[in-house]
């Protein structure tokens, strides 16, 4: 048996950050990793770094994702100096925009309720009407009635995180365990014991980010991950000169000249089947957004499944009938691939969550309903 001081069950973006994390703070991790066999959360990524959106009625959930950005430049140069790997990290700021007066009225409404919610924390944004708008973004539709900007948001290259994550957790001495679906983990006190294709490993702490693969992983250790399928549908054009100076909520140019349009938010359970009339609408939207959009070609697409809590907001718990226990579940795994290599992962190394995650638990689903 082959023993580490911590084991993580997923080889996402999720599980890699965290992994990562808990290598380069000195404990040896195993990163046991379904690949290309799971869902592909990660591989699927539109890779927004995202906040202006992120924690209306939550404000804890903003502050969370906002200090994933700040941390985000930290991470970025890290793994370059370490793997030489460069993730495509930009933070310019970025737009929502908006077609027509009644999405304008509601987005400036939602993005002011935001302010006051973040108290003495601050928020800081603007409503953008066309004029202004037309001169941050070339090209802008006459469809598009303005935009609310925050300069917190950015992007990111998905598969240049996740290749980085992975290369920087071996070097720095995590030990990668590929095409592994873990279907046996015993759970003796403090001894965490997982049956891999070479044997069994055990460690004193497991950590379960294994994004859909937590509804079933999570019991096994006195947790609940009460979470499900959403798939997205991206599109992908060809190389054009660059256009786009900061990135938006639905379109964003990828640092190669690519454009990638998405956003469609589907309950078809586990079905990663693409839809022509979900793509449609994307093309369709886009084209109201940029015109100039009609004249480049569709050349990719495709169809991924996200990891969505009933609240949309993460779950990180740690088990209290299994101590050494810990669940991740996100839908924001490029966003929160800062907090989760830089924050997470040393909660974790040392033992315990931060009292300020408590609102992030499972249990905030176990209200019971009202008589």
């Amino acid at each position: 048996m082959e023993r580490f001081e911590a084991i993580v069950i997923g080889g996402g973006l999720v599980g890699s950050a965290i992994a990562y994390g808990l290598a380069r703070v000195g404990l040896a991790t195993a990163l046991v990793d379904e690949s290309d066999v799971a869902f592909r959360a990660s591989r699927g990524n539109f890779g927004l770094v995202w906040v202006q959106s992120k924690g209306d009625g939550a404000p804890h959930y903003q502050r969370w994702t906002r200090r994933s950005a700040e941390e985000w430049p930290a991470l970025a140069a890290d793994l370059l100096n370490r793997t030489g790997v460069a993730v495509g990290h930009q933070q310019p700021g970025g737009v929502h925009l908006c077609l027509g007066e009644a999405e304008l009225d509601e987005r400036h409404q939602r993005m002011e309720r935001m302010r006051r919610e973040s108290g003495n924390f601050g928020f800081e944004y603007r409503m953008l009407d066309r004029h202004e708008l037309a001169g941050m973004l070339p090209g802008v539709g006459a469809a598009v009635s303005g935009a609310s900007w925050t300069p917190y948001d950015g992007h990111a290259n998905p598969l240049d995180l996740l290749h980085a994550l992975h290369k920087g957790f071996v070097e720095t001495g995590g030990r990668y365990i590929p095409n592994t679906t873990v279907g046996d983990l015993a759970a003796p006190p403090g001894d965490f014991r997982i049956s891999v294709s070479a044997g069994e490993i055990a460690a004193p702490r497991v950590v379960l980010a294994a994004g859909l693969g937590n509804l079933a992983l999570a019991p096994l250790v006195g947790l609940n991950a009460p979470i499900r399928p959403q798939r997205g549908q991206i599109l992908v054009t060809e190389r054009a000169r660059h256009l786009l100076p900061m990135p938006t909520t639905t379109i964003r140019q990828t640092v190669e000249g690519s454009i990638m349009l998405g956003d469609s938010q589907e309950d078809v359970g586990f079905d990663t089947s693409q839809k022509p009339a979900v793509m449609q609408a994307i093309a369709r939207r886009a084209v109201l957004t940029f015109p100039w959009l009609r004249d480049l070609q569709i050349v990719r697409a495709w169809a991924a499944l996200r990891v969505m809590p009933p609240d949309g907001l993460p779950i990180y718990d740690q088990s209290q009938r299994f101590p050494g226990a810990f669940t991740a579940n996100c839908h924001s795994g490029v966003t929160l691939a800062g907090v989760h290599a830089n924050v997470l992962a040393p909660m974790i190394a040392a033992g315990a969550l931060d009292p300020s995650l408590d609102l992030f638990s499972a249990r905030r689903f176990d209200v019971p309903a009202a008589a």
